[in-house]
């Protein structure tokens, strides 16, 4: 590709702010930047990355279609909601208009198994307008390509299991509420963990009328199991409240959560396949006390039996690193809604983006 790669960056909130660095200093260019917030429409978007002006101004997103349609990014990034169902409307958009997009949206890494009516009208229009659209992040390599990597190094698998947590305070306030920061446990029972309280029938249906609520987990199991080749019999998904015996402040939510109260939650996701490989997984998000970090632990249990674990990592710059560096692949993928298990795996870019392409 002899020109730089044009970007739209859709929502500009905390993950923006590494982003839109990363896109600069890989050699690619923003030509538009949105968001709903009126604290930081009409900034210049250097005001984000702590830099100097970019010379473009965050503009209201309910001018995205008109804008999009006009300029044709090569791609845009798309850094709001958790759940397809929130960022459809932004995808569709991009479809349309034969833009390919990419979110950090985490029902968006593999939404086949949860929101399959929403992906395959999103399929579709992207394959009508030849753009691709996915979803991609920190669980693209480190809980996707890591642990797929491991098992081919496995002579036998009989089970898969991971652990991965991280402070909801990085992320913002949306990804906060969907893991019920800040509830009395009362009404996190209500509103989070009830739907999982139903048949594999009434999941199903929920699944099928696009009503279902994913944990992250989800999704990513999913993936995996698309990714090496297993075959879902089964998959449930629990949902817990984490508390504290303290009182915790939320900077995000803007308040103190009582001590007791949901500072967040523990997802569990159980799939059994055909092969004889379940896997579970779970995910910790929650606002952390001051002795609590991210980490994220995986074991592949057969022959033979590998560990890894991960301290303290760069949750927040590892995620927008790996969607600025899924660009040239994104780029290049079939036309359609196309999960990232079915791209290359995510390489380091030294050059600029377009050199890839």
């Amino acid at each position: 590709m002899d020109k730089k790669i044009s970007v739209a960056q859709y929502g500009c909130g905390k993950m923006s702010k590494y982003i839109m660095r990363y896109i600069k200093e890989k050699g690619a260019e923003i030509v538009a930047a949105f968001d709903i917030n009126h604290n930081i429409v009409g900034k210049d978007i250097g005001e984000i990355t702590g830099e100097n002006p970019y010379g473009i101004i965050i503009k209201d997103s309910k001018n995205a279609e008109k804008i999009l349609s006009a300029l044709k990014p090569d791609v845009c990034i798309i850094t709001t909601f958790s759940l397809i169902n929130e960022v459809n409307d932004i995808f569709m958009i991009c479809a349309q208009n034969g833009i390919n997009a990419i979110s950090t949206c985490e029902e968006a890494f593999y939404p086949w198994n949860s929101s399959p009516q929403v992906t395959t009208e999103l399929d579709k229009i992207a394959k009508e307008n030849n753009c691709t659209l996915c979803g991609s992040g920190y669980q693209d390599v480190f809980w996707g390509n890591l642990i797929a990597t491991i098992a081919g190094a496995t002579h036998t698998i009989n089970k898969i299991k991971g652990s991965s947590s991280y402070n909801v305070e990085d992320y913002g306030i949306a990804l906060a509420k969907a893991h019920g920061a800040g509830l009395d446990l009362e009404t996190f029972q209500q509103k989070m963990a009830a739907t999982d309280n139903v048949s594999e029938a009434e999941r199903n249906e929920l699944i099928n009328k696009g009503e279902f609520s994913p944990s992250y987990m989800w999704n990513v199991n999913g993936w995996l199991c698309d990714k090496l080749g297993l075959t879902v019999k089964s998959q449930i998904q629990k949902c817990v409240p984490c508390t504290h015996e303290k009182d915790i402040h939320s900077n995000t939510l803007n308040m103190d959560i009582p001590a007791g109260n949901a500072t967040g939650m523990s997802a569990v996701v159980v799939t059994e396949t055909e092969e004889g490989i379940n896997i579970e997984s779970e995910c910790i998000g929650k606002v952390y006390a001051e002795d609590e970090f991210d980490k994220n632990d995986w074991t592949i249990f057969g022959e033979p039996n590998t560990q890894v674990i991960i301290n303290r990592p760069s949750t927040v710059e590892l995620t927008c690193a790996t969607v600025v560096n899924r660009l040239p692949e994104l780029i290049k993928a079939p036309a359609g809604y196309i999960t990232t298990d079915k791209m290359m795996t995510n390489k380091y870019k030294i050059k600029a983006l377009n050199e890839y392409v």
